[in-house]
């Protein structure tokens, strides 16, 4: 081995490291938080069921767009331009791809899980169990790049849920109506739209490449805007994921009965 704790520049000593504080942590919750999260969406992605409440329009993100006949009436907003599908095919499956692509490539959750799940490093002074590192330049890695492709699509989605919220302002009667799953919806959204626009290809998109802002106005205030967001794009990214569950879990109790939506207007 030429790396790690058998590389010949490494002091020789027994242990892996010298850490005595709990470095193991950090990873630990990392890696206990994306699991939950993964192992809750594709249940529920997969479950069928409950995702959709007809009395007052709320539909979970976790399902949108529902594009196929699948779908129970009034749940596809955008038609239905397929037919029947599969048990083993979620009904959200034109975004549900595209949108775990995004967040695979995201840069702050490719920091969480190099660090936490293929440990590369776990920590800092503390070895990696690897012989070899080629970085970003080989399969299945070289994939990252594509990342700027899958925000736009993310943009499109985000603008579709933003649509899915609006329409949920409804009644019964078919009037407008409010009540606590809208305002879920509505901070899901805002939330989603927040980690979508502070990503760092969205940055980029709005200010790089350039060689003089003051020739460009507009996009340097965007990319100055962007920027802002772009500082809190690690706790946007923790917190959307927290939102998305809230949301469909929310409109998963509504649509099976459990409880009953708190209703404003």
């Amino acid at each position: 081995m030429t790396v790690g704790i058998n590389a010949p520049g490494r002091a020789r000593i027994s242990v892996r490291n010298l850490r005595t504080d709990r470095w193991w942590l950090p990873p630990l919750l990392t890696n206990l938080g994306l699991a939950t999260f993964v192992i809750y969406a594709t249940v529920r992605s997969f479950m069928g069921q409950w995702y959709w409440v007809n009395d007052y329009h709320y539909l979970t993100p976790f399902y949108s767009p529902c594009i196929s006949e699948s779908c129970v009436p009034g749940s596809s907003h955008f038609g239905q331009w397929i037919g029947e599908l599969p048990g083993w095919i979620p009904m959200g499956f034109l975004a549900l791809p595209f949108l775990l692509g995004f967040r695979l490539t995201c840069y702050y959750y490719r920091k969480a899980y190099y660090r936490s799940v293929w440990q590369s490093p776990v920590a800092c002074a503390v070895a990696e169990p690897r012989v070899k590192y080629s970085g970003e330049t080989k399969f299945p890695l070289i994939l990252q790049n594509l990342h700027r492709y899958f925000f736009y699509v993310a943009g499109l989605v985000a603008v579709i849920n933003t649509y899915d919220a609006i329409v949920a302002f409804h009644s019964p009667d078919g009037g407008f109506g409010m009540g606590l799953g809208n305002v879920i919806l509505l901070v899901n959204v805002i939330m989603l739209w927040g980690y979508t626009l502070s990503c760092h290809s969205c940055r980029h998109i709005a200010g790089g490449r350039l060689k003089h802002f003051s020739a460009h106005p507009l996009r340097y205030k965007l990319w100055t805007l962007v920027s802002k967001l772009n500082v809190r794009h690690m706790q946007l990214a923790w917190i959307t994921l927290g939102t998305l569950v809230l949301t469909d879990l929310y409109v998963m109790l509504v649509a099976s009965g459990a409880i009953s939506d708190l209703r404003f207007v």
